[in-house]
């Protein structure tokens, strides 16, 4: 049995955290399209190109390569950027990139590609309403802006970043405002989704919580996958 989730909502949501745990959970693949978005801006970013700069960054398209491997591990043309794309360098840039029509384009048809051959849980900002339109679960998960950056500041304290909660604040505002009044996929909920708030759930919870969702869908057999 072959099955497609979708995770859809905005900035530090929780998103990526819970679909590796589910995907543990389930036996599935995760797929972290916010990684290959981060590894594009990161390439970028290197060779000095200008990430509001939208013809300059579609411009190289043809020289990323992006791989995600096992273990959260990212490649960007053969180098392993997991760490390097989680900065505030990258983040404060990423949303730009996102927005790109033809970026978008190349990424979503490795996305794609990727769930077409599996079981699979991909979270970001338009899965369940461009990406994997026929996705067989739908959730769109939230959480109240405070508590998101919150949780982002927490994390890259928790991974060295040096950062304060008030900057961390206003990048997560501002990638809600880009991401959600970008002309091509913009972040807004499938009709189809169901609606998840995580602003006073523990991760433990938000798992639990998606799981019965999933289930509710398809069945408590969807616990039996193998990928």
């Amino acid at each position: 049995m072959k099955v497609s989730i979708a995770i859809d909502g905005p900035a530090a949501a929780g998103k990526s955290t819970v679909a590796k745990i589910v995907a543990k959970k389930l036996h599935i693949t995760y797929i972290d399209t916010g990684a290959m978005y981060r590894a594009y801006t990161y390439y970028c970013l290197e060779h000095g190109i200008d990430c509001q700069d939208e013809a300059a960054c579609c411009a190289v398209i043809d020289e990323v390569n992006i791989e995600l491997l096992p273990g959260d591990k990212v490649l960007c043309n053969g180098e392993d950027v997991s760490e390097a794309i989680r900065t505030p360098y990258v983040s404060s840039q990423v949303s730009y990139i996102a927005s790109y029509k033809d970026i978008r384009l190349a990424l979503v048809e490795k996305q794609r590609e990727m769930a077409g051959r599996k079981s699979v849980i991909m979270d970001g900002r338009d899965i369940g309403t461009y990406v994997l339109p026929n996705a067989d679960v739908k959730i769109y998960q939230i959480a109240s802006v405070e508590t998101r950056a919150i949780r982002r500041y927490d994390e890259n304290i928790s991974k060295g970043i040096d950062c304060t909660l008030e900057e961390v604040l206003e990048d997560v505002r501002k990638r809600d405002y880009i991401d959600s009044h970008r002309d091509f996929a913009p972040l807004k909920a499938a009709p189809d989704s169901v609606l998840l708030d995580t602003s006073y759930l523990t991760v433990d919870q938000v798992v639990d919580a998606i799981i019965e969702i999933v289930e509710e869908k398809m069945g408590k057999e969807v616990l039996t996958l193998n990928g």
